[in-house]
């Protein structure tokens, strides 16, 4: 069996893509294939699965060198099981830039393609082959769109990401505005979460300078839900650091209405991090970034120490 799955810390693209794959792999290639999850999703994931009526993936356990994956919205090997070069990689279907570090036992299929979603890169490669998907799976890569791109507002997005909503939204019958707002409130509803969970959320760990951060974005339409826990959060960031042998914890509450950011400023090291980055002078421990809104495109490529 096809084991497909994405990076720790799943979104809905992560989460969605995998089942995208799976259906393509049993439906149309007839193999043997299932869609796992590194661990729990996020909140919006979980709503796009519940109104699409398609089962959450189970969560991927130990894995084997005798063991056939797919890796899916990842290329890097730190957002992945720690063993993933021991087993036999079939196929990595993404969107970011490569990050190194993964070897393979021979030849795979890889494509990564620069758009928005994941979803995107397989509407192409599905191909004719969308016209037997059934709404749900239709359904799936309408909902990867729009959460990458923030219903188009996010500088990642490409004609491609626009037109496959579009085509889609229309055989559903869809109103792009008025899912894309359910999707977005579901994301925003944090009050079940803890202060580390929240930082773990939506992360990535990135290198530069020789500082190594752990960069969490937190995407919503009520960022001062997010913004009144400051105190609790920055504290929370020194267990994180140690758990997770990094230097330091940047999150950044990306207000999806306004299109900006507010990034946490809890120390000096993050006062430069933000005045070198962004560009912007620093007062207390909150700077607001007018424009960013994108991790792959705005924060990472900037980030400087």
């Amino acid at each position: 069996m096809i084991k497909i799955f994405g990076h720790l810390a799943p979104d809905t693209d992560a989460t969605c893509s995998a089942l995208i794959w799976e259906w393509y792999l049993t439906a149309i290639q007839g193999k043997d294939a299932r869609a796992y999850v590194l661990e729990a999703p996020n909140s919006e994931a979980a709503f796009v699965l519940k109104r699409w009526g398609v089962e959450m993936p189970p969560v991927l356990g130990d894995l084997s060198g005798d063991d056939e994956v797919v890796i899916v919205d990842t290329n890097n090997p730190g957002e992945l099981p720690a063993n993933i070069n021991d087993t036999n990689i079939a196929e990595i279907i993404d969107h970011h830039m490569l990050a190194g570090g993964l070897k393979t036992k021979g030849p795979i299929k890889i494509t990564i393609r620069p758009v928005a979603s994941t979803a995107t890169v397989m509407h192409w490669l599905i191909g004719r082959d969308m016209d037997k998907a059934p709404d749900a799976i239709k359904g799936l890569i309408l909902s990867c769109v729009l959460s990458d791109t923030l219903e188009f507002r996010s500088p990642t997005t490409t004609p491609t990401d626009r037109a496959v909503a579009a085509k889609l939204a229309g055989d559903l019958g869809i109103d792009i505005p008025s899912y894309a707002a359910e999707m977005f409130a579901a994301k925003s509803d944090i009050s079940h979460l803890s202060d580390a969970e929240l930082l773990r959320l939506d992360s990535k760990k990135y290198e530069t300078g020789g500082k190594s951060f752990r960069v969490s974005v937190l995407e919503t339409t009520s960022p001062a839900v997010v913004l009144n826990r400051r105190a609790s959060l920055i504290a929370a960031m020194k267990a994180i650091e140690a758990e997770d042998s990094v230097d330091q914890v940047l999150l950044f509450v990306v207000d999806i209405l306004k299109e900006e950011a507010t990034l946490l400023v809890p120390n000096d090291l993050v006062k430069t991090v933000a005045e070198k980055s962004f560009g912007v002078a620093v007062s207390g421990d909150a700077v607001v970034l007018p424009g960013v809104v994108s991790r792959k495109k705005q924060i990472i490529p900037s980030l400087a120490v």
